[in-house]
């Protein structure tokens, strides 16, 4: 059954109107036809079953049956905050960790960042909105995570308040990884998990110091040093194997 993400302001009650690139895909890809059946998502988390009513070249009009109690968003929120990279990193990251089920991604400008002349080109911020929505039509998710506008180090601290877990993988971290963070926690009582991963060149040693004094478990990954783009796929995949629905729902 295919799968459209439309904004809420265009859905009612009883239907959705599909516009922009979606249209073309559907008449011209698909080849989908008036009568055929359809779920519709509304970016918000609800999803619902239809028909196409109509069809043209601008719009398609999708009247509801019923509503869908399917919902694959996993049972804890991770919130990644990625010190921002060089070139198209972002890119893959924003991709993976959407497939992953990451809730929000936010960009952050730590000390060793070499991109902060780039801060001012928020187009990149649309470039992965529409990333993050692709990723979610090709996973079959039921949320379009947020990706948020880059932060400050210190902007970043306060947020972090608001996470029931902290995780920070750091290359000179020994001898303590998410096994022993997740035997040491009470994991029912995990709702958010905030995942902090540093630029290309690393955090400063001040930086870890500041996260640790939060309450940050510094954990290592394993001896080999991973690249910033892939470190938040393995420390978000290993804590929703243990926390979340990776690997089958935990009973």
């Amino acid at each position: 059954m295919h799968k459209f993400f439309v904004n809420r302001n265009d859905i009612n009650d009883n239907a959705a109107i599909i516009n922009g690139d979606d249209v073309k895909h559907i008449y011209k890809v698909l080849r989908l036809q008036v009568g055929d059946k359809v779920n519709i998502n509304n970016c918000g988390g609800e999803e619902f079953l239809g028909e196409i009513e109509e069809i043209n070249k601008k719009q398609v009009i999708v009247k509801f049956i019923k509503k869908l109690p399917l919902n694959n968003e996993s049972n804890v929120e991770v919130y990644l905050f990625q010190g921002l990279p060089k070139s198209a990193k972002m890119d893959l990251i924003v991709q993976k960790t959407t497939e992953l089920g990451v809730k929000e991604v936010t960009p952050i400008v730590t000390e060793r960042v070499v991109v902060k002349n780039e801060l001012g080109e928020f187009k990149k911020i649309d470039r992965w909105c529409r990333i993050a929505l692709e990723a979610c039509k090709q996973s079959k998710r039921s949320l379009v995570p947020k990706i948020n506008t880059p932060i400050e180090f210190q902007s970043l601290l306060e947020v972090l308040k608001q996470m029931d877990l902290i995780v920070v993988p750091y290359e000179n971290a020994e001898g303590y990884g998410i096994k022993k963070v997740v035997n040491n926690i009470d994991k029912d009582s995990i709702k958010k998990i905030g995942i902090i991963i540093g630029p290309e060149g690393g955090f400063e040693e001040s930086e870890i110091e500041a996260l640790e004094k939060l309450g940050a478990h510094i954990v290592t990954l394993g001896p080999r040093i991973l690249r910033t783009e892939t470190a938040g796929f393995v420390c978000m995949s290993l804590l929703m194997y243990e926390l979340g629905d990776l690997g089958g729902l935990k009973p």
